[in-house]
């Protein structure tokens, strides 16, 4: 009898009500789906027994792909329906890690940019906003929607097809071909994307040999890869939801669940009392009269658009009509496909929870898993880390810094349900302790499986991960994937970015990017007995490249005044501390650093928070500051923010220094003052509350004044406040002088 074909939408339950109807209809021998034909040999596993959603997880050494299922899945409904009526169902498609797929992430995304004319044309013809609404439009609606075919038609008419669609469907073609010969008599139901079935059809109708091997031969082979699996994942309506990010065919998959199970009159019902429901939660006011309003918006909008049922924006659109008076900020999502924006209305932001949906897939028991997986499993029980609450690790104890590796090597992975709330930090004083909470998640099993690409080992995977991420990272991401590299305990990936990271220091241009890097790695050369880091020989080469890299940058820079910058400033500070700290890994003599110092502290060209730090720098390795030569500084604020991130200890020691300041800042304007007032907050945020007590009994002493320095440093309300405040008094006292009032 030959091919049956059934172009679909993937995702659609119109399409998938069609699918089970031509198959219950034509009783095949053989129902042929669109997806990996690699994955035959297991297609048992597919219906173990699962709650959808799913999806089949592939990847090889190079890329990763899923093919999700839920329960309206087209696809899915043919592989249980033909096995139901005893067909034998095979996937016919590549493999997902094959070359025709090198930039598809999902195999059953939608192709609608290949045919974005005719999608055009159709939806300014029938009126609507997009191809989504155009589809509600002419099938979800319907109770039997017609016309799937001359859809399929028109558009893959005026598409072409790229060179990963033709291998596919010259793959797919020599499947039908021999599955079409095997079964005689008996019909072959053919599933696929609707852009594929009428080439599909072209081929096997016009007699098109596809020159492949296996022609004529009985069934293609199977391509083979040299590395990679393919896995049964949970998945969830959430991840499937086009409007979170997802090219699927449909968006809203909440909502078309509730199609599938109960058709589209009752789900716009569904729809209407889940928004007012969840609206409720939030304490955002929704009565009976909006949800009256609602429905019969909704039923109106259904009929003057034609629709038997009210369709998914019937439903919406009234829905807005009813909870949202004022003016959108934002056009509504489903106007177009896409996230919502930032400051979106409540009542929007609720509609598209509920057309989500919160379906959570699980995987039968008996599904088989990757070692990764076993093997993580097995760590955590091991470890005492499979349990709900929080975790206190004391790393210098031995059993207690495996524990920690075990978890930054989940975190690492990305594995949900691990937790750091406090522990070491990249340039931070070093601190011997960590608290993590943990919790059980629906999500960590997916997680762990999809990670089982990095590897068969937690130390392996975490390691490949680290590795994926400095590949083209940046002096900042370098540093990070470094010092997670650390604290995983994974000593093979740390000398090559090392390596990477002392090249990138040489030839960076970006200061505040290199006095991250240098105060990290400089942490960790300083600090680590913990982790095995300390006096590296590759981090003190990276410590050197990067303080000459420091001081290079710093003497050519200049500007105006110019608010200060506190990346730049920290670059400084992390140039102080390798001088002072790692004096051993450097190749530069300190005087010769005092020196640059010294040469930027007088140039009148370079910015003043620079002059400031660079003043503070040359300070800490000795040079004494002339303190007569601070009156003359320009942009004070600016400039002590400079000089108090570099030079804290040396201020605090020097009364005479702190009596100059306080007549400078005395002797300003209240203009002057008010402006200079965001600089000085910046300069003093640099000491903290103890040491600027010992400041402010320095300014009393050198007042003669006696009193409580409590009471000089706590103020009641934000310094900003006051400031506002002042700049309030000044503009009506000048109102006053100008209106004789005064």
């Amino acid at each position: 009898m030959g091919a049956v074909f059934v172009g679909v939408r993937h995702h659609s339950p119109a399409c998938a009500r069609r699918v089970a109807a031509v198959i219950e209809e034509q009783r095949p021998a053989y129902v042929l789906i669109e997806g990996p034909a690699d994955f035959n040999e297991r297609m048992d596993e597919l219906l173990l027994g699962h709650e959808l959603p799913v999806a089949l997880f592939s990847y090889s050494d190079a890329h990763a792909s899923w093919s999700p299922f839920c329960d309206y899945s087209p696809e899915w409904i043919a592989i249980t329906e033909g096995r139901r009526h005893g067909a034998e169902v095979r996937f016919i498609d590549l493999p997902a890690w094959h070359e025709a797929f090198r930039d598809v992430s999902n195999r059953y995304a939608d192709a609608e940019l290949r045919y974005t004319e005719v999608v055009d044309r159709l939806c300014a013809e029938f009126a609507v906003d997009n191809v989504d609404v155009l589809w509600d439009h002419l099938f979800e609606s319907e109770d039997e929607p017609r016309g799937l075919d001359e859809y399929f038609d028109l558009l893959r008419g005026t598409a072409t097809a790229d060179a990963g669609d033709s291998a596919r469907e010259e793959y797919m073609a020599r499947w039908v071909r021999a599955a079409v010969e095997d079964a005689g008599d008996r019909p072959v139901v053919v599933v696929t994307g609707g852009f594929h079935t009428a080439a599909l059809k072209a081929r096997l109708d016009g007699g098109q040999n596809d020159g492949g091997e296996n022609d004529g031969a009985g069934w293609p082979e199977v391509p083979e890869r040299e590395k990679g699996a393919s896995y049964l994942v949970p998945y969830s309506h959430a991840r499937l939801d086009a409007f979170t990010g997802y090219q699927s065919g449909m968006p809203s998959p909440g909502y078309y669940q509730q199609v599938w199970e109960n058709g589209s009159r009752q789900a716009a019902d569904w729809l209407v009392e889940s928004v007012a429901t969840r609206l409720r939660r939030k304490q955002q006011p929704v009565s009976t009269a909006d949800l009256i309003a609602a429905h019969t918006q909704a039923g109106a909008l259904a009929r003057l658009r034609g629709h038997a049922n009210p369709a998914r924006t019937d439903v919406l659109d009234g829905l807005t009509s009813a909870l949202i008076s004022e003016d959108l900020t934002q056009p509504p999502p489903w106007t177009r496909r896409g996230t919502l924006q930032p400051g979106a209305h409540p009542a929007l932001v609720e509609m598209l929870g509920a057309l989500s949906g919160d379906k959570v897939g699980r995987l039968h028991a008996s599904t088989p898993a990757p070692p990764l997986v076993n093997a993580v499993q097995e760590l955590l029980r091991t470890h005492g880390l499979d349990r709900e609450g929080k975790v206190a690790l004391d790393l210098t104890d031995a059993e207690a810094l495996e524990r920690s590796r075990i978890l930054h090597r989940l975190r690492v992975l990305r594995i949900p349900g691990f937790e750091r709330t406090s522990g070491p930090s990249a340039g931070g004083q070093p601190k011997m302790d960590e608290q993590w909470t943990l919790r059980p998640v629906d999500e960590r099993l997916a997680a762990l499986i999809e990670a089982a690409e990095n590897g068969a080992t937690l130390v392996e995977a975490a390691g490949v991960a680290l590795e994926r991420r400095s590949r083209n990272a940046g002096l900042d991401e370098l540093s990070a994937v470094l010092f997670d590299a650390v604290l995983c305990g994974i000593s093979s990936l740390s000398g090559e970015v090392q390596e990477s990271l002392r090249s990138g220091v040489r030839e960076t241009g970006d200061l505040g990017a290199l006095g991250e890097v240098l105060s990290g790695v400089l942490g960790l050369w300083r600090h680590d007995r913990l982790f095995g880091t300390r006096r590296d020989p590759l981090l003190g080469k990276v410590i050197d490249a990067g303080t000459s890299r420091v001081l290079w940058l710093v003497e050519g820079l200049h500007g105006g005044p110019a608010p200060a910058d506190p990346q730049r400033l920290k670059a400084m500070a992390a140039t102080r501390d390798a001088v002072l700290h790692a004096r051993t890994a450097l190749s530069l003599d300190p005087a010769d650093v005092a020196g640059v110092a010294i040469r930027v502290s007088n140039d009148a060209q370079a910015p003043p928070d620079l002059r400031g730090a660079a003043l503070g720098l040359a300070w800490a390795l000795g040079t004494e500051p002339d303190v007569r030569r601070v009156r003359g500084v320009e942009a004070l604020g600016d400039w002590l923010a400079g000089l108090f991130a570099v030079a804290r200890e040396e201020v605090l020691a020097s009364p005479g220094l702190v009596g100059v300041l306080d007549e400078l800042v005395s002797a300003m304007t209240e203009d002057e003052f008010l402006v200079a007032l965001p600089a000085l907050r910046l300069a003093f945020s640099y000491f903290p509350p103890r040491e600027r007590e010992t400041i402010a009994a320095t300014v009393l002493a050198h007042r003669g004044v006696e009193g409580s320095v409590r009471g000089v440093t706590k103020l009641g309300v934000d310094p900003m406040v006051v400031a506002e405040a002042m700049a309030v008094e000044r503009r009506v006292d000048a109102l006053l002088v100008k209106g004789g009032l005064a």
